[in-house]
């Protein structure tokens, strides 16, 4: 998937470019995603979401997660006026998406600083920017589960 994306972006620039990419886990979906996400597609022509697939999402949250499979979470995501596409990933950070797709901006969000993201030196590596996009509504999904008592 990944690598037809590529090919979509290398083809048609004037469609994707300039191009901002994010990534996270998106297991179940809430305001603060919707306002992070149309924040970050802001920024750019078009937004690539890396989704994590349900192996890294056990890896990162534990056991119980996720609540949502990936293809659903992507379904969702991809239902999202500010979403452009959607491309699962394996592994725990999004450095080969970041090397592969070579987005113009790579987002996070006010949770991270440059100093403490993972990516950030592949981000400067390939010659794009790191925007951090502040948090409007502090929540999370972990947050929302332990409130159903659901962890």
């Amino acid at each position: 998937m990944i690598d037809i994306l590529q090919r979509e972006i290398n083809t048609h620039p004037e469609r994707w470019r300039p191009l901002v990419l994010t990534n996270g886990c998106f297991d179940i979906l809430h305001a603060g995603h919707v306002r992070y996400l149309t924040a970050a597609r802001a920024l750019g022509r078009a937004l690539v979401v890396g989704l994590n697939s349900d192996q890294s999402v056990r890896q990162l949250k534990g056991e119980t997660r996720p609540i949502v499979p990936q293809g659903e979470r992507a379904e969702v995501l991809l239902g999202l006026k500010a979403v452009d596409a959607v491309v699962i990933f394996e592994e725990l950070t999004a450095d080969r998406l970041i090397t592969t797709l070579r987005p113009d901006i790579y987002v996070k969000g006010g949770d991270y600083t440059p100093a403490n993201l993972p990516e950030a030196p592949t981000v400067t590596a390939i010659g794009s920017k790191v925007v951090i996009i502040p948090i409007e509504i502090p929540t999370s999904t972990t947050k929302i589960l332990q409130r159903l008592h659901c962890l």
